[in-house]
């Protein structure tokens, strides 16, 4: 995908629509109601609106949104490309009414659904295997996440800090956890998603020393006595730091706070942009096109979105 504004994608709803095809079902049209490819085939004629498809196997209809986050919208397909491409390009995220703005929105809840909806399709496989491995170093650190008090209007409560866990394989993916402690007892449970052959990197916690002598070795760095790289220059947990300071700097500039029912929304938008980052050879086109094909079978209505947490 170009990010030259001139392309059609961007203003021709056919072009969107086959856009968007090619990107999910690059070997044909997928039915999405029982997963028919072969007696598919496209509705033409004025009696269908575009981009109809008829699977005979079923005999049910469906268009490229069906079975997706952007399933029963009535936004133009022109502005959900738009729109995946902005959040999937934004290394800081882009805030709900600055989509409304740029898209040109009705409202600030429509901006607000779909921005969900696009952290929706940028949500991890839960069937994703444990990170690390032999000979692979995975770092595991913890930061607390909340508004600035100085944001805050003068007689509302400083906003509650709230704890997020990240696991970054070295030179690799992060996998990042809205947790409610950072007890030993918490961190044993994200830890399960790191291969126990891996050299496990931590801070100098005393929760990390109970869980340390699981893994194939462990190299804690001493924050509490000033150092950040050990001695010999090989452990630290800098590279979980370096997400963590983008996850902030996301909160603090484009959306100032952020509430403890939708946090773990925001740190899968911000994991799946470290994980599909410039140095592991994805740029803005390819990033868009996985958060596209991220959209399939993560369909969020909004009474899910506004009532309930991630």
């Amino acid at each position: 995908m170009k990010t030259d504004p001139r392309n059609p994608i961007f203003h021709d709803e056919d072009a969107a629509r086959e856009h968007l095809e090619g990107v999910r079902w690059p070997d044909g049209p997928v039915c999405p109601h029982c997963g028919e490819t072969k007696r598919v085939h496209r509705l033409e004629g004025k009696s269908h609106r575009a981009g109809l498809f008829q699977c005979n196997a079923c005999l049910q209809a469906f268009s490229v949104t069906v079975g997706s986050c952007m399933e029963r919208s009535h936004i133009p397909l022109t502005k959900w490309v738009l729109g995946f491409h902005k959040m999937a390009a934004s290394k800081k995220g882009i805030s709900a009414k600055q989509l409304q703005r740029e898209l040109g929105l009705g409202s600030y809840r429509t901006a607000w659904f779909m921005a969900m909806r696009i952290r929706e399709a940028m949500s991890p496989d839960k069937a994703a295997p444990p990170i690390g491995g032999k000979g692979k170093i995975v770092e595991s650190d913890e930061t607390f996440v909340g508004g600035k008090k100085k944001n805050v209007h003068r007689g509302k409560p400083e906003p509650k800090k709230h704890a997020v866990h990240a696991l970054v394989e070295r030179g690799g993916k992060v996998r990042a956890k809205h947790v409610a402690d950072v007890t030993a007892k918490t961190l044993r449970g994200t830890l399960e998603e790191v291969s126990k052959k891996s050299e496990l990197h931590t801070d100098d916690s005393l929760a990390n020393y109970f869980i340390g002598p699981e893994f194939a070795s462990h190299r804690a760095v001493n924050h509490s006595a000033g150092e950040y790289v050990s001695k010999d220059g090989k452990a630290h947990i800098q590279s979980a730091e370096s997400f963590f300071a983008l996850l902030k700097r996301g909160v603090y500039g484009s959306f100032h706070s952020v509430s403890e029912q939708h946090l773990q929304r925001y740190v899968d938008e911000f994991a799946f942009r470290f994980n599909t980052r410039s140095s592991l050879g994805i740029e803005d086109t390819e990033r868009t096109r996985l958060a596209i094909k991220g959209a399939s079978g993560k369909r969020l209505q909004y009474r899910q979105s506004s009532a309930t947490g991630a």
